[in-house]
């Protein structure tokens, strides 16, 4: 059995790892080549949870959870904001002078956000969801990505 055994655990695992990645990036050398790999480590991870969330959370959300439009409408705005940070990085290497103030921004928003879902939106749907809907979803969401094949 896993570890974690519902959606919930499931983003919650995803947001530990990102702020891991986030935390080395700003650890690791300004203008260094480790700082565009561990970059690239995170995007890759932002766009798969991100994805994931607005796949099979929010339209639970929406539905299920007292106010789930405007927690979703919020979810999806910071997505959408994270995304920029990540396109206007794109192209840019680690040297650049831009690269260090867009990724003190994506962290910003980033943390923001992660610790919104878990302060608010996590909790709100562990309340309206029961729990057998929630392991479905974890159970779904864990196939799909065995599907894809292990992350790098």
């Amino acid at each position: 059995m896993s570890r974690r055994p519902d959606i919930l655990g499931e983003f919650t695992a995803d947001h530990r790892e990102l702020g891991t990645l986030l935390d080395r990036i700003e650890a690791a050398p300004e203008g260094s080549a480790e700082r565009g790999e561990l970059l690239a480590r995170l995007t890759d991870l932002l766009f798969t949870h991100c994805a994931a969330e607005e796949e099979h959370l929010f339209p639970v959300v929406q539905h299920d959870v007292p106010d789930g439009g405007a927690l979703v409408f919020r979810g999806i705005h910071d997505h959408l904001a994270i995304g920029q940070y990540l396109a206007d990085l794109q192209g840019l290497r680690p040297a650049d002078p831009a690269f260090g103030t867009l990724v003190a921004g994506l962290a910003e928003t980033l943390r923001r956000h992660l610790d919104g879902e878990e302060k608010v939106l996590f909790p709100a749907a562990r309340k309206a969801l029961p729990a057998a809907a929630r392991t479905a979803l974890g159970d779904r969401l864990r196939a799909e990505r065995a599907a894809l094949g292990p992350a790098d």
